[in-house]
C-alpha cells in the first residue's frame, strides 16, 4: 500500500514530514499507514534532519477574560495549558485533563519528553490538597492518560527536568509539614516506572531542575531551618554513576531560581537578577540586558536556538507579556500576546515537534 496514492514512497514521506504538529491527530486518522508513519522514530528523525520541527512553549498560565486587563480582583485564578509558537506569533491552548476540567493543580510542575507534556503535582483545584498525580498530554494523538502517581510521600515547590528523551527526575520540595526534602526520583514517561534515586546531599526547597550536558541539576533552593533562606549552590546528577555532586557558589547571588534557564551546550545559563538578564560567562555572571519595564517581574523564562523567551509583568496583578532576547546580539524585542494570553505564567517547558 502507498503512503500517498501516485508518489513514490520518498516523496511521500516527504510531503508528511511537513505536516503542522496540530494537524498530527488528523494525518493519523486517516489510516492505519499514516499513523504507524507518524509514529516512527525514523519520521521524528527525518523531521529534525530537515529541519522541520516545530519549537513550541508550553505553559501553565493563568485565565482572563479577554478585556478585563488585570488579575487584580481574581482571588483563585484558573490555570490552564497555553502553547506559543515563537516562529508564527501563534497562541493556543490544550483542553485540561479529564479530572481537572476546573483547572489545573495550582504550582504543578510542567515538563517535556519527546511529543509527550508531562503534569506533576500541585494543589488540587478542589480540594487544595497536595497532590501526587502525573498527567500525560500526547501531541500526536491529543490525548491525555493518567500516569502512576509520584511514590514517597506528597510533596511541593520541587525541581524537576528531563532529558527530553525519556525520563523526568524530580528532587526535593516540601512535604505535608514544610519540612525541606532532599529525596529524588526519576519517572520513565513511556512504560509509566517511577524509580527512587539517591538522596542529594542537602535539603532544597523551592529548588529549580534543568537537565544540562548530561546530568539533572538541582538549583538553589533552601533547608527547613532557615526557611526562605535560599542557597547559592546546586546538586548535579549523573544518570551514569547515579550520584549526585554538589557545585558550591553556583548562582551569582542568593535568590530564588525560578527564572534560571540553560540556553544549550554552546550557549550556557541565564538568571533575571533584579533588572537584569545575566548570564553565566566562564565563571563569572555578567549581565547581559537591562529588564524592560513591562517585564520587570520575570515569571518564565525559556531557552531554544539562541533565543531566550521572558515572560512577565510590570507588577503584581498585572498583565503578563511576553519578550524574546537574542543571546549573542542581546538585543530583545516585544511579543504578541492576545487577550486572553496575558495571565501570569507559573511554569512552562520547551518541546521540539
Amino acid at each position: 500500500m502507498e503512503l500517498i496514492s501516485g508518489l513514490p514512497e520518498d516523496v511521500a514521506r516527504d510531503c508528511l514530514i511537513r505536516v503542522s504538529y496540530q494537524q498530527f491527530p488528523t494525518v493519523a486518522s486517516v489510516c492505519k499507514l499514516w499513523k504507524s508513519e507518524i509514529h516512527a522514530p525514523e519520521f521524528h528523525r527525518q523531521r529534525r534532519s530537515t529541519k522541520h520541527t516545530q519549537k513550541v512553549i508550553a505553559m501553565v498560565q493563568a485565565h482572563v477574560e479577554p478585556g478585563t486587563g488585570s488579575t487584580k480582583r481574581v482571588k483563585n485564578p484558573v490555570y490552564w495549558l497555553s502553547v506559543f509558537e515563537p516562529e508564527t506569533g501563534n497562541w493556543s491552548k490544550i483542553p485540561p485533563p479529564p479530572e481537572f476540567y476546573s483547572g489545573l493543580p495550582m504550582f504543578c510542575q510542567l515538563v517535556s519528553v519527546g511529543y509527550d507534556l508531562v503534569v506533576l503535582g500541585g494543589l488540587d483545584p478542589n480540594s487544595w490538597e497536595a497532590s501526587n498525580s502525573v498527567f500525560v498530554y500526547n501531541f500526536l494523538s491529543a490525548k491525555w492518560r493518567r500516569g502512576t502517581d509520584m511514590p514517597g510521600g506528597r510533596r511541593m515547590f520541587f525541581s524537576c527536568a528531563s532529558d527530553s528523551e525519556g525520563t523526568v527526575f524530580v528532587a526535593g520540595g516540601h512535604d505535608n509539614e514544610k519540612n525541606a526534602l532532599r529525596s529524588a526520583l526519576a519517572y520513565d514517561v513511556s512504560s509509566d516506572r517511577w524509580v527512587v534515586l539517591p538522596d542529594m546531599a542537602a535539603e532544597r526547597d523551592e529548588c529549580k531542575g534543568v537537565f544540562s550536558r548530561g546530568r539533572f541539576v538541582a538549583v538553589g533552593g533552601y533547608p527547613t531551618e532557615t526557611q526562605g533562606r535560599f542557597v547559592k549552590s546546586a546538586e548535579a546528577f549523573d544518570p551514569a554513576t547515579r550520584s549526585w555532586s554538589e557545585v558550591k557558589d553556583f548562582l551569582d547571588c542568593a535568590t530564588c531560581p525560578r527564572t534560571f534557564v540553560d540556553g544549550g551546550d554552546d550557549e550556557g545559563v541565564f538568571l533575571c537578577s533584579g533588572e537584569d538578564l545575566i548570564a553565566l560567562r566562564g565563571d563569572t555572571w555578567q549581565k547581559m540586558a537591562s529588564l524592560p519595564g513591562e517585564i520587570r517581574n520575570v515569571s518564565y523564562v525559556g531557552a531554544f536556538d539562541g533565543t531566550l523567551v521572558l515572560i512577565g509583568s510590570s507588577g503584581y496583578g498585572e498583565v503578563h507579556v511576553a519578550y524574546a532576547f537574542d543571546v549573542k546580539s542581546c538585543n530583545g524585542r516585544k511579543l504578541e500576546s492576545p487577550e486572553g494570553f496575558r495571565g501570569h505564567v507559573q511554569t512552562g517547558c520547551v518541546l521540539e515537534i
